[in-house]
């Protein structure tokens, strides 16, 4: 029973600040170009305090939403143009979860770029220790409860990055953990059936005897088979809810 029950957490003033903030720049309320009031001002508006106001404009800042111009105040910026990686996260949000289809297929394909190439590389690089953790971590896979999506998305995530590890640039672990978020919400919507588990998990054991014989075509096209078999799956989540 105590497994069951999880903390409960109550947002932040700056977390509602920004949401509300990140809603009102995402619908076009509030246009590219226009001045928002002073730190001052906005804290009277809202009650509360110009820390908190402070605070969850950095936060916008940092997303590329907005622009903080010294002795002018903070602008709205066209997020296409100045957005990070974070700004996803903001419109799965604003979209309560559910991406539009253009914004899921820009992801998919950023995704095969990038996961191609991370495969391809570790199957040159990967070491004898990163093996073992990925042989480790399949173990694990074939004792899961496939009905756990929670836990079945995050030993997917693991894997991933574990790939990312092994492809030798330190750069692409950091790129996939800046999106960790975003990946864990749509790998997680695919993972509450438990059906699509098997699947996923027969092509990590396949990608792992690949990497084990250095395969390097073999691993990439067993990647790519893999990341075809979500893309049908959440391709036809999205049409489904539209």
């Amino acid at each position: 029973m105590l497994d069951l029950l999880k903390p409960i957490k109550t947002e932040s003033l700056k977390d509602v600040f920004v949401s509300r903030f990140e809603a009102l720049i995402l619908s076009g309320k509030l246009s590219i170009g226009q001045k928002l009031p002073s730190e001052r001002e906005l804290a009277l508006q809202l009650g509360v305090s110009r820390p908190v106001v402070h605070e969850g404009l950095v936060d916008l800042a940092s997303k590329g939403l907005i622009t903080l111009k010294p002795r002018f105040g903070a602008v709205v910026n066209d997020y296409r143009k100045h957005g990070s990686p974070e700004i996803l996260d903001s419109l799965f949000n604003y979209h309560n979860g559910v991406l539009e289809a253009n914004i899921l297929k820009g992801i998919l394909s950023m995704r095969v770029l990038f996961e191609e190439e991370t495969a391809r590389l570790a199957a040159r690089n990967i070491t004898d220790e990163q093996l073992t953790e990925l042989k480790d971590l399949i173990a694990k896979e074939k004792k899961m409860d496939h009905r756990e999506a929670e836990k079945v998305t995050e030993i997917d995530f693991e894997f991933h990055h574990l790939i990312t590890m092994a492809s030798g640039n330190f750069i692409y672990p950091l790129l996939l953990n800046s999106m960790k978020r975003i990946y864990t919400n749509l790998s997680g919507q695919f993972f509450e059936d438990p059906a699509n588990v098997p699947a996923v998990f027969d092509f990590h054991e396949q990608m792992f005897i690949a990497l084990e014989k250095r395969d390097e075509q073999q691993v990439v096209e067993i990647m790519k088979q893999l990341l075809k078999h979500g893309e049908k799956h959440l391709m036809r989540m999205i049409n489904e809810n539209e």
